[in-house]
């Protein structure tokens, strides 16, 4: 019997195809809808241009697509290798889930409402976080660097407001409001960008070269 190493190639058995990795979609977009969008109906609540009794229409939206949406994009980021995705929407749904808590229990008369202050100070804590994760955003797009020098803005504003500090007749709050929506709206824009420019499969729109490299 002749040895199979032997053999002529022809009656080798062919080796195995490898297999072909698994393609995973980007969970950036739908964190940045999620965030982007429950930012804007909220912040139109601060801004003025709805009234505060609106607020019982953002909770429910904190939890449903703020909250959960994050949370599942910020696994998913885990999955792809994403830090900085990973801890950015995970950290932003557990703060709309800690919104809508709030909110509710409050307004349920399981807690009594805290002071100005306490809110104040969870806000500037927010800010500070927010204002670390902008200086890593350095080394990310033009694009999420804006979103997160926008947000700590915001939150700084809203902090200033529960401590009772005013900019002339506008309250820190109104002003909070008004770059809360452009936050928002920022980051819509982007998960637009984004979705576009997978669903197309090339750059459509370039998300801008980091400012870091």
């Amino acid at each position: 019997m002749s040895d199979p190493i032997d053999a002529p190639a022809s009656v080798l058995p062919a080796p195995a195809p490898l297999a072909t990795p698994a393609k995973f979609a980007n969970p950036g977009p739908l964190g940045l809808a999620g965030f982007g969008l429950t930012t804007i109906v909220l912040s139109a609540i601060n801004a003025g241009l709805l009234p505060h009794e609106a607020v019982a229409a953002v909770v429910p939206l904190a939890f449903a697509y703020g909250g959960v949406a994050q949370l599942i994009a910020g696994v998913l980021e885990f999955r792809t290798g994403n830090t900085f995705g990973m801890v950015a929407f995970t950290s932003y749904g557990c703060f709309w889930w800690w919104f809508a808590f709030l909110q509710w229990t409050i307004g349920a008369g399981w807690l009594k409402a805290p002071p100005a202050v306490a809110g104040g100070a969870v806000l500037l804590a927010w800010g500070i976080f927010t204002l670390l994760l902008w200086i890593v955003s350095f080394r990310l797009s033009k694009a999420v660097w804006s979103i997160f020098l926008l947000l700590t803005i915001t939150f700084f504003l809203l902090a200033w407001n529960d401590f009772g500090y005013s900019i002339g007749p506008v309250t820190c709050g109104q002003i909070g409001g008004w770059f809360g929506l452009a936050t928002g709206i920022d980051a819509l824009f982007v998960a637009f960008i984004e979705v576009l420019n997978a669903t197309a499969g090339r750059i459509v729109i370039p998300l801008g070269k980091p400012l870091v490299s």
